[in-house]
């Protein structure tokens, strides 16, 4: 039996910022049974989020932890500014620009990426280019006016 494909979905955020957009994907990640790596551009950047993951609703509570909690393995999402996996998780989210080029580990892809920021757009592109001349299944969402996602033609 092969491996499925790598889903890769690109997250073009126009309405909100990564704190604001990401904990409700990570949400839906986990509702889905699912394990999820973020994968950042420095420590201090996954600490950064950890907190916001913490704080970012007063009545919600979404696991997670990073290089500094420690205990990777029982992290249901596990942040990071390395290369480590070390819950098995079945999804990755790329922020700030990180890539990596083999996803053959992760059944599905996130790239989400300031629509603000030209370096992002250029980032963004970039892996979308990268991804498409691996044959992986690409989408495009952006952010709508209520915050939510709509699903456009690349």
């Amino acid at each position: 039996m092969t491996k499925a494909m790598t889903e890769v979905a690109f997250y073009h955020l126009t309405r909100s910022t990564l704190e604001q957009a990401l904990p409700k994907l990570l949400e839906k990640t986990l509702a889905a049974g699912k394990r999820a790596v973020v994968r950042v551009a420095s420590g201090q950047r996954a600490e950064d989020l950890n907190v916001a993951l913490w704080t970012y609703d007063p009545a919600s509570w979404l696991p997670h932890g990073s290089a500094q909690d420690g205990a990777g393995e029982d992290q249901p999402v596990w942040l990071t500014d390395g290369d480590d996996n070390p819950g098995q998780a079945s999804f990755v989210f790329f922020t700030d620009g990180v890539t990596q080029d083999d996803l053959s580990a992760f059944e599905r892809a996130f790239v989400l990426f300031d629509g603000a920021s030209s370096a992002a757009m250029t980032a963004a592109r970039a892996q979308w280019k990268t991804f498409k001349d691996q044959g992986l299944a690409l989408t495009y969402w952006q952010q709508t006016d209520s915050g939510g996602w709509q699903k456009k033609e690349a």
